[in-house]
């Protein structure tokens, strides 16, 4: 994944959980993510987002994974 989309990535989850109210710590619960690796998906060293990550996510969110890329 390029550096510039894991970047759009990591700011659209962010705004997302920011808008929800949540905490990373909330979010990591929701989305059966390890806390970490929330935190990691927010940072400027974002990893690529695995599809299965991309799906918890937008489960968490309420929204479609399709959704959760609009950025």
């Amino acid at each position: 994944m390029e550096t510039a989309i894991r970047l759009r990535l990591a700011k659209r989850i962010r705004e997302l959980r920011k808008k929800k109210g949540l905490t990373q710590e909330q979010l990591s619960e929701l989305s059966e993510i390890d806390y970490k690796h929330i935190q990691l998906l927010e940072s400027n060293k974002a990893p690529d987002a695995k599809l299965d990550t991309i799906e918890k996510l937008a489960k968490a969110f309420g929204i479609s994974p399709s959704e959760l890329l609009k950025f």
